[in-house]
């Protein structure tokens, strides 16, 4: 199952004009999602709201930004000034979707889904997967979290909420800024100038940054050995011959960062939330190490083998960022528990 194809249209990031068709296309759904956004907005459509602040992350291009990296550092730091957050997601990609779960770090991602298992692996936070991320903040409500993270649900207008963080692909942008499927644009980058805090993945490299938005660097300095054992420092394996396995989504991202500490990049690139099987490692040279990112090594567990190695990241932002965040959090619990008290006072 995937999310899109392993490399998007030539025309989403490149000079080349979208086909007449995918433009026609795309002006449909532009018309039929501004018609959803704004009937739940004018109250047409009922939003839900489970009781405790509301954090949303989410991007309005298709396929992967660095959400989920940014919300490993969202729950990190989140728990460090004593709050009990939780985390909701939708679990793209896992079997049986229809039905929500709890997910937690020994889940099989083919049931929880990549992101989730991953998020709960590496936080050990409280994860709920589920199709209606309403729902699924209400049960993290119910279940004691005092903040609800949801990853990737910036268009899921049903669930209420009280902080929008928009992460935008520093290196790709927002392509030719066309919707889909001219573009990989899911809204217009109106409805992105109206989130909170806008955070520019840059990688393990630099980007660009413009005014108003948060640069996050990406930190990648080990590989762990997936059968176990003792971290290597990825500088280890510097004028060796690896195969690189990504399907993320943008997979080039995690080439160049092997290829910056000098690693001779055999590149393997498979389509975002790839279900991975074994053949899919039938390279011939079998006696290369084979690195790949934590979301595909969630899903290659069950025949990895002592080449197989998991490269983690981690978010890093300036501390500004965090105080500024951390100001407005602090904010809506107050408003939260006192409504709360009133509420009791009331009964």
């Amino acid at each position: 199952m995937s999310k899109g194809p392993v490399n998007p249209p030539a025309y989403w990031y490149g000079d080349r004009s979208a086909p007449v068709g995918a433009r026609l296309l795309a002006s449909v759904y532009g018309a039929l999602s501004g018609l959803r956004r704004g009937a739940y907005l004018k109250g047409w459509l009922k939003r839900h709201h489970p009781g405790v602040p509301v954090l949303v992350v989410g991007n309005i291009t298709a396929g992967g930004a660095g959400k989920t990296p940014l919300t490993i550092a969202l729950v990190e730091r989140l728990r460090a000034e004593g709050l009990n957050p939780g985390v909701a997601s939708r679990g793209y990609g896992r079997e049986d979707a229809g039905n929500a779960r709890w997910v937690d770090a020994r889940t099989d991602a083919a049931q929880g889904g990549d992101e989730p298992v991953l998020i709960a692996q590496r936080t050990d936070a409280p994860v709920r997967v589920d199709r209606d991320r309403a729902a699924a903040a209400k049960a993290l409500a119910e279940a004691g979290c005092d903040l609800v993270i949801c990853d990737d649900g910036l268009q899921h207008y049903r669930l209420a909420r009280d902080i929008e963080i928009e992460v935008v692909d520093g290196r790709r942008r927002y392509g030719n800024g066309q919707l889909l499927p001219a573009g990989p644009l899911r809204e217009l980058p109106e409805r992105a100038q109206r989130c909170d805090f806008r955070v520019v993945n840059m990688g393990t490299g630099g980007a660009d940054t413009g005014f108003g938005e948060w640069p996050m660097r990406l930190v990648a300095d080990a590989a762990d050995p997936m059968l176990g054992g003792r971290a290597r420092k990825l500088s280890s394996f510097s004028g060796q011959r690896v195969h690189a396995v990504a399907g993320i989504g943008d997979p080039e991202r995690f080439f160049t960062t092997l290829r910056e500490f000098g690693i001779a990049v055999v590149p393997h690139a498979f389509s975002d939330h790839h279900q991975y099987q074994a053949v899919d490692f039938e390279f011939g040279s079998r006696e290369l190490p084979v690195l790949m990112t934590e979301k595909d090594a969630v899903k290659c567990a069950a025949f990895a083998d002592d080449r197989f190695f998991s490269v983690p990241v981690r978010a890093e932002l300036p501390e500004a960022f965090w105080v500024c965040l951390l100001d407005r959090v602090g904010a809506k619990a107050r408003e939260y528990r006192e409504r709360g008290t009133q509420e009791k006072w009331k009964a």
